[in-house]
C-alpha cells in the first residue's frame, strides 16, 4: 500500500539521490580538465609558456654610508636602484598556432615584438638627490625584464643612443621575472635622453602581456585570433576584434600602477607588484569542452527532477504504474548523458556529442517508457519531452550571457505548465492507496 504523497517524496529522494553520479561526472570533468592543464605545461615546456615583456629598466650602482651615533661614517653600503624609462612604445604582432599533446589541442603564439622608448638624465640627477646615495651612473646598466626565456627565439636588435649593445643571459632575476642585461655608461649631466630600440622574437602559450615600466606606456596588440580575453590590472583604451582578428591598444601612466619610477633592487614589495601590474591579452577558447561539460552538468539534477515529474504526471493522469526501481533507472540513464557527452566532446566537439549522447538517452528512456508503460503513445511522448529537455539545456550551454535569464524563464513556464496540467487532480483523492478499489453501494 502506497499512497500518492509517500510516492512524490520518494520521487523526490530518488532524485536528491542522482546527485551522486552527478557529483561523480563533476569530477571527471574537473579531472580531465587538470589533464588538459597538464598536456598545456608540457607544450609550454618545450614552446615557451605564458609569456610577459617588461621592456628595458636601468640599473645603477649606488653606495650609501650609515653614520654611527658620533655622525662618523660605521660603513659603506653597496646598492642598486632601479630606474624607469620615461616613455615606451610597443608594438606586438602574434602570429597564432595550435599545438597538440596527445588528444589536447594548446593555443600558441610566435611574437613580432617591438619597444621604443627613452631615459631622461635629469631623472639619475633628481633620484640621486633624493636618495642621498652616490650614484655610479657610468657602470650602469639595461635589464630586459622576460618571463620565460625558454620562449626568446631570437633578439633581432637592441640600438641605445645609436650604438648597438648585446643582451646577455643573467641567472639574476627581478621579481618573477629572468634579467637580461647589458652594460651602458651615461652621464648624469647630458640634457639630451638616452633612447632606445629593441626587437625580438618570443613564442609562448596561451597568453601574452607587457608591464607598464615607464612613466607613459603605449602599447599595441595585434593577431588573426578572434577571440581574445583581456586580462591584467588595465583593459586597452581602443580595441578592434572581428572574425579575422583582434587590434587593441593601451596607454598607461605612472599613476595608474603601484609603483614609482625608480627603487632599491632588494625591496621585495615593489619586485611583488610587478606581477600585479602586467597587463595584455589570452588566447581565449570560447565554450571549450570541459567549460560546456560542466555548464551542463550545473543543470542536471533539475532536468532529471523534470523528468520525473514527467513521468509521475503521466501515472497520476493517465492511471499508469510505475516502480521506484523503474524511476531510478531512467534517473541513470540520464546520469550517464553525461559521461558519454564527455567522452565524446574529447574526441568529436561538443556540438555533436552533445546530439548524439541525447539522441542515445532519448531513445533508450522513450523506448523504455514504451515498454514499462505499455502504451506507444505515451512513450513517444516521454521521449519528446525529454529531447525537448535537452534543446533547451542545449540553449543554456550557448546563452552565456543570458543562461539565468532563459533558466528563471524557463522554470517559471514548466511550473506554470504542471499547475495547469494538475489543476483538476483531486489530490485528497488520489492519497487513496493505487491499489485501492472503489466499493459499490
Amino acid at each position: 500500500m502506497q499512497s500518492i504523497t509517500a510516492k512524490v517524496l520518494g520521487i523526490g529522494l530518488l532524485a536528491l539521490l542522482m546527485l551522486i553520479p552527478l557529483t561523480q561526472a563533476d569530477g571527471l570533468v574537473r579531472e580531465r580538465q587538470e589533464m588538459r592543464d597538464t598536456a598545456a605545461a608540457r607544450v609550454a615546456d618545450g614552446w615557451g609558456g605564458p609569456q610577459v615583456i617588461g621592456g628595458l629598466v636601468l640599473a645603477v650602482p649606488t653606495q650609501r654610508d650609515t653614520h654611527d651615533a658620533a655622525g662618523a661614517v660605521a660603513k659603506v653600503v653597496d646598492g642598486t636602484e632601479i630606474v624607469l624609462a620615461d616613455d615606451l612604445d610597443t608594438v606586438v604582432d602574434l602570429a597564432v598556432d595550435k599545438r597538440s599533446s596527445g588528444m589536447y589541442v594548446v593555443p600558441t603564439y610566435t611574437g613580432e615584438v617591438t619597444i621604443r622608448g627613452r631615459f631622461l638624465p635629469a631623472d639619475l640627477r633628481r633620484f640621486a638627490a633624493e636618495t642621498g646615495a652616490t650614484w655610479f651612473t657610468g657602470k650602469s646598466e639595461i635589464r630586459l625584464l622576460i618571463a620565460d626565456t625558454r620562449g626568446l627565439q631570437g633578439i633581432t636588435s637592441v640600438v641605445v643612443d645609436g650604438h648597438a649593445v648585446r643582451l646577455a643571459s643573467s641567472t639574476a632575476r627581478m621579481g618573477s621575472y629572468t634579467v637580461l642585461p647589458a652594460p651602458l655608461a651615461i652621464d648624469p649631466e647630458r640634457e639630451s635622453p638616452v633612447e632606445f630600440e629593441l626587437k625580438l622574437s618570443v613564442a609562448g602559450t596561451e597568453s601574452f602581456s607587457s608591464l607598464p615600466l615607464a612613466r607613459t606606456n603605449g602599447v599595441r596588440m595585434r593577431s588573426p585570433w578572434p577571440d581574445p580575453s583581456f586580462t591584467g590590472s588595465l583593459l586597452p583604451t581602443r580595441r578592434s576584434v572581428t572574425p579575422a582578428g583582434f587590434d587593441a591598444a593601451w596607454k598607461i601612466l605612472d599613476l595608474n600602477r603601484a609603483y614609482g619610477q625608480h627603487w632599491d633592487a632588494t625591496n621585495r614589495e615593489v619586485s611583488d607588484r610587478l606581477e600585479a601590474s602586467a597587463f595584455g591579452v589570452r588566447l581565449y577558447q570560447p565554450g571549450g569542452v570541459y567549460q560546456q561539460n560542466d555548464r551542463a552538468g550545473k543543470y542536471g539534477l533539475l532536468f532529471i527532477a523534470l523528468t520525473f515529474v514527467a513521468f509521475f504526471l503521466f501515472e497520476v493522469l493517465k492511471g499508469l504504474r510505475l516502480h521506484p526501481v523503474q524511476y531510478l533507472l531512467v534517473g541513470a540513464a540520464m546520469t550517464s548523458f553525461y559521461v558519454l557527452l564527455l567522452a565524446l566532446s574529447e574526441q568529436i566537439g561538443f556540438g555533436p556529442a552533445y546530439a548524439v549522447a541525447a539522441a542515445a538517452v532519448v531513445l533508450i528512456v522513450g523506448g523504455y517508457a514504451m515498454a514499462t508503460l505499455r502504451a506507444r503513445r505515451a512513450g513517444l511522448a516521454l521521449g519528446g519531452v525529454l529531447a525537448l529537455v535537452y534543446a533547451i539545456l542545449y540553449g543554456l550551454i550557448g546563452a552565456e550571457q543570458y543562461a539565468l535569464l532563459i533558466g528563471s524563464v524557463v522554470l517559471v513556464a514548466v511550473i506554470a505548465l504542471l499547475m495547469y496540467l494538475t489543476r483538476r487532480i483531486d489530490w485528497y483523492a488520489q492519497g487513496v492507496p493505487l491499489n485501492a478499489t472503489s466499493e459499490t453501494p
